[in-house]
């Protein structure tokens, strides 16, 4: 016997989704930990569809058997919240819905400790291994496993409460419980294909699969040590953080609950791509720590705001350009001078 192993019988399915909605998760779901198959990860990954994100191949052995993660481990749980938010001041953000508060990162983990006390005390010694969004486990795919969704056409998970707009967190449980999700939930995308014709740079593929190298998510957020690819960039008019466009077009997110105050917008959503251009040290420093923008980091905002204005061809902004085209980051002045190429070539009739 595992000497890792939970003592005693399985728990309670009731309890434990009873103990999440209590530590405040919207959504709880249970199935067993039983290994996912190789090819929903290794095919994607073959395909250099990871871009620069190597730690995905790295760590694929431990994402597809959760026992890599803990010794004898039984269950997963996997948990949700919704982030939606209807702001009006922030609708037209150029940071990506989820970013637009305090950093997911903190919240999901404060829920996640208060969770873990409340199976303590439910299974003494029982051992978990869990985060959010940042330990090598399929968040997607053990949510759908748990029937908390499903994998839809835009590679999210579509919830039927809060339709894609939802981050995850999955805890790993070394007990068995008195219940597992019947079966997956139902697809709902049918035959529609609105977020493929949306994706401005092609970066979704049929099955749910998304190629992060086209990815304008992945461009502005995780690709951090070079510049975007320049046929990208046209697509980038108002993106600064993250891009939206796939979710915004769903016909499933018309109508998601909304989320809880821990998920409202701080005042940073409300700035403007070149407001952001513009933003000094001091303002970063007030502004940004604190949120996932902070990914980023300053250097980051700013080569992307100069990406962004020079997309949208914001000709009002060359004065912001040519102090950026100046910048002692090599990553923000290369941006900025090719957004300034783009506002000769509009000022010449080119089109490119």
């Amino acid at each position: 016997m595992d000497p890792r192993q939970a003592v005693g019988g399985p728990l309670s399915s009731d309890q434990l989704r009873a103990a999440a909605i209590a530590s405040g998760f919207d959504l709880c779901g249970l199935s067993r930990a039983e290994p996912i198959p190789p090819e929903v990860l290794t095919e994607w990954l073959e395909a250099g569809m990871a871009a620069g994100m190597d730690w995905m191949k790295q760590s694929a052995a431990d994402r597809l058997d959760a026992s890599r993660l803990l010794p004898g481990a039984r269950t997963v749980l996997s948990l949700a919240c919704g982030y939606y938010v209807d702001d009006p001041e922030t609708e037209r953000s150029p940071i990506a819905r989820y970013a637009r508060g305090r950093d997911y990162h903190a919240t999901m983990k404060d829920r996640l400790r208060a969770l873990r006390r409340r199976l303590g005390e439910l299974r003494p010694g029982l051992h978990t291994y869990g985060g959010a969004d940042a330990l090598p486990v399929m968040e997607k795919v053990w949510a759908a496993r748990g029937g908390l969704g499903y994998v839809g056409r835009n590679g999210c998970l579509v919830t039927e409460r809060f339709g894609s707009y939802v981050l995850l967190a999955t805890l790993v449980l070394d007990a068995e419980v008195d219940a597992y999700a019947p079966a997956p939930a139902p697809d709902r995308c049918g035959d529609c294909g609105l977020c493929l014709s949306a994706c401005p740079t092609s970066a979704i593929l049929e099955g749910g699969r998304v190629d992060a190298r086209r990815c304008l998510s992945y461009q502005t957020i995780e690709n951090r040590s070079g510049a975007v690819p320049e046929e990208l960039r046209p697509a980038l008019s108002d993106m600064v953080f993250g891009c939206d466009l796939c979710q915004d077009v769903c016909p499933l997110n018309r109508a998601p609950a909304t989320a809880g105050p821990r998920f409202l917008p701080r005042a940073v959503a409300k700035l403007g791509v070149r407001e952001i251009a513009m933003m000094t040290k001091e303002q970063y420093d007030a502004l940004v720590p604190g949120t996932p923008l902070a990914r980023a980091k300053l250097e980051g905002l700013r080569r992307n705001a100069a990406y962004a204005l020079g997309a949208a061809r914001d000709g009002s902004a060359r004065g912001v350009l040519e102090a950026l085209a100046g910048d002692p980051s090599g990553r923000v002045s290369e941006a900025a001078r090719w957004a300034l190429r783009r506002l000769d070539q509009a000022g010449a009739g080119v089109a490119r």
